[in-house]
């Protein structure tokens, strides 16, 4: 099913004002619906290795996997994509960490990710660390993820305040990450989706160095022109001082997209019953 009709997305990556290597890999494929963001740790060159294999392995298991798609499994009445994102990252983990073990440059590294499939009226959205998928809807911005990180667990505990942790210096201290270990678990959810929503899939380059409000006004703003809006969301990044790299993912919701097929959705009822 091609989805270009009713998806439209943009897609930049910037190494910032700062470092001189990008370490952030992106993939977009709109007539799939599929988004994925990596924003890769590690020793020299090692990150942006990570990153990139994640993006590659993943985003080429997931077009092929997606390209025949039922909505549903009627065996077990879930969510067909959420077994299949959830499978597909564990193997991109295990490859990563494979890697990591086999070349000692690459020992170590790792990365976050954030990756949004598009089906049937829905997201299925996955993230492992501290990348992130926020969603305009109404005029309002809200984050739909929520990051795996040490001022995230604090914020929870209500050691600190979020306006604290704006000033924090144990930013980028991630507590879950793909590659670093044998086995990762990704927070996998699924979304309805409405015409007129706006997601951005971003590394924490952008939010770290943008305002919640300022990215929400920008979408705003600049809706109707999504290449605009990618650029100005790095420009904004770039002028508060860049100080790592910024990569942004936006995915627009034109007109519904139904699954073909919607005799699954009945089947999958049965099960559930």
């Amino acid at each position: 099913m091609d989805l270009s009709q009713s998806l439209e997305m943009a897609v930049r990556s910037d190494p910032g004002m700062v470092r001189t290597n990008n370490e952030d890999s992106v993939l977009a494929n709109v007539a799939c619906g599929i988004a994925v963001l990596a924003d890769g740790m590690g020793g020299y060159n090692a990150g942006e290795v990570a990153s990139g294999m994640t993006t590659a392995l993943l985003g080429t298991q997931l077009e092929q996997l997606f390209d025949q798609r039922p909505p549903y499994m009627p065996s077990s009445g879930g969510l067909w994509g959420e077994k299949v994102l959830d499978q597909e990252i564990r193997r991109a983990n295990s490859a990563v960490f494979q890697a990591g073990q086999s070349h000692p440059q690459y020992s170590g590294m790792g990365t976050t990710l954030v990756a949004a499939v598009f089906s049937d009226n829905r997201l299925i959205e996955a993230h492992i660390g501290d990348s992130r998928l926020y969603r305009l809807r109404g005029g309002e911005l809200s984050v739909v993820t929520k990051d795996h990180s040490l001022l995230q667990e604090q914020i929870d505990g209500g050691i600190i305040t979020p306006e604290q942790a704006r000033y924090s210096q144990n930013k980028n201290l991630v507590t879950r990450a793909l590659g670093v270990g044998a086995e990762v678990e990704a927070e996998i959810h699924v979304h309805d989706v409405l015409p007129g929503d706006i997601y951005l899939l971003c590394s924490d380059g952008l939010n770290d160095m943008v305002e919640d409000d300022e990215i929400g006004m920008a979408l705003q703003m600049l809706s109707s022109n999504l290449s605009l809006c990618a650029d100005h969301l790095v420009q904004m990044a770039n002028d508060n001082g860049g100080r790592d790299n910024v990569s942004v993912i936006l995915v627009k919701v034109k007109q519904p997209f139904p699954a073909p097929g919607g005799w699954w959705r009945k089947v999958a009822g049965w099960f559930r019953a």
